[in-house]
């Protein structure tokens, strides 16, 4: 089993890979490495499979486990966002047209994860034969801190648990790629605990939402995530 783990930073992408005892990290411009890599599976923290209104089971059933921190999940993706209107001077725009269709406003946030969702979309339905899922690291966090809500990434000790986690899940490496491999690549601490957390979600999930046979966009990819 050869899993990797990729989190969206400024610069392009954090990757991390687990292959048996061997553990590397990468800080790759754009998802288009993957198609060079040899691996068994990938999980990468971005949404696959964008549905015509952004109300997407997966978002909703995620934010209720991760309840009293629901705002850590983004909802509201939708691929005519960004096909429709120009990244980034048309968010007002793309916000009117939403309005106009009965559907909530996207948040800036979303907004400005919109090349990246849309390289991944473009990634997935060009190589259908490539096992890549959706994963959320904080729900990969909150299944290995036993169902106990995390503190904030962004806080000391949110950061100090988030590495104990990982650490005990046999990546030993991880306090080297957080204090001094990620230093002057523009990835923060936060980007390569995620991507840790997704490689973990590809070489042992515990779970996925929503139950069952997920459903499809119009593309017909599926719009579940794993953790």
């Amino acid at each position: 089993m050869i899993a990797v783990g990729l989190d969206g930073y400024r610069h392009g992408w954090v990757a991390v890979t687990l292959d048996g005892d061997r553990h590397a990290i990468d800080f790759i411009p754009d998802i288009c490495w993957l198609a060079s890599q040899r691996f068994t599976r990938a999980a990468i923290d971005i949404p696959i499979g964008l549905d015509a209104d952004g109300t997407r089971a997966c978002d909703l059933e995620a934010r209720t486990l991760l309840r009293p921190h629901a705002s850590r999940v983004f909802t509201g993706a939708r691929r005519w966002l960004w096909t429709e209107f120009r990244y980034p001077d048309e968010f007002a725009q793309a916000n009117r047209a939403a309005a106009a269709r009965g559907q909530p406003r996207a948040s800036l946030q979303l907004w400005h994860l919109g090349p990246k969702i849309m390289e991944v979309d473009a990634f997935m339905r060009a190589h259908r034969d490539l096992d890549v899922r959706e994963a959320h690291p904080e729900l990969v966090f909150l299944r290995l801190n036993g169902g106990r809500p995390l503190p904030s990434k962004r806080s000391a000790d949110g950061l100090r648990l988030r590495r104990e986690l990982i650490r005990a899940q046999g990546i030993v490496l991880i306090d080297e790629w957080v204090d001094r491999t990620r230093i002057g690549t523009g990835a923060t601490a936060d980007d390569v605990l995620d991507a840790c957390a997704c490689a973990l979600a590809a070489r042992d999930p515990g779970g996925y939402l929503p139950p069952g046979e997920p459903p499809r966009d119009e593309h017909g990819l599926p719009m579940r995530i794993w953790y």
